[in-house]
């Protein structure tokens, strides 16, 4: 039986746990059941480095822009975030509610000569554990979780006073259904069957309220979409299915 570090932790889904520990060998193949993520992460990884360097007063340019940085990844899966982070030069911690997964993410980390501060635990069971954070991560997480609301207020609240929230997921409109759901389980084969469900696909709308009780408020929505002739994806002003958004705690 899968175990999680807070079992009583409100926000993790204890199916959603089992899931993922499934795919914990699985993390760091490009073409197995991550490949989708793989594909996505050069996209996240560019806006997460210009959002922060441009709000910190950083330089953008040299080997490691986000040096100074402490950063959390929440979910942090098996680090395909949290590795280029670090060698962008932020010092940065993950965290996630699955065993297999960190110790997958653990193991990694060691092979490619990065310190990362892996931790299997929850958001809310971390803020009674940490200073906040200059940044917090939660990338294609949110739609997986039991307490959406919980779960930001979580995050909202390990972010410092002048720092920033991350977030990427996917929006609940008949589009994202459509391509998210059907097209990408069902006929594309990009995710296993099962690996969402449409009713917890989160609005902007949605995030937004759920981080303004922790003193967050959006200041950057964009979207991400892919391009079928180059296999890669972009960012774009449609946000009707794949979105990234930016909060700021003043």
């Amino acid at each position: 039986m899968t175990r999680t570090a807070a079992a009583d932790a409100i926000t993790v889904n204890p199916d959603e746990v089992a899931k993922f520990a499934r795919m914990a060998s699985d993390w760091w193949d490009p073409e197995g059941e991550m490949k989708p993520l793989h594909a996505l992460n050069p996209t996240r990884i560019a806006y997460i480095r210009d959002h922060l360097t441009d709000h910190f007063g950083l330089p953008g340019d040299g080997p490691e822009p986000l040096k100074g940085l402490r950063l959390l990844d929440v979910g942090c899966g098996g680090g395909l975030l949290a590795e280029p982070l670090a060698r962008l030069g932020a010092q940065v911690t993950g965290l996630d509610a699955t065993v297999e997964t960190i110790k997958a993410a653990k193991a990694h980390a060691q092979t490619q000569g990065l310190t990362i501060d892996y931790r299997c635990t929850t958001a809310e069971a971390f803020t009674d554990q940490s200073e906040p954070f200059d940044a917090v991560l939660a990338l294609e997480v949110v739609e997986h979780v039991a307490d959406r609301d919980a779960f930001l207020r979580a995050c909202g609240g390990l972010v410092r006073p002048g720092g920033l929230f991350v977030l990427s997921t996917i929006n609940r409109t008949r589009r994202s259904f459509l391509l998210a759901k059907v097209a990408a389980e069902y006929i594309l084969g990009w995710l296993p069957r099962g690996t969402h469900d449409w009713r917890s696909f989160v609005r902007p709308s949605e995030v937004a309220a759920g981080l303004r009780p922790a003193g967050l408020h959006v200041r950057d929505l964009t979207g991400v979409v892919y391009t079928p002739f180059t296999g890669g994806w972009t960012l774009s002003r449609d946000t009707a299915v794949n979105y990234m958004l930016v909060a700021e705690k003043p």
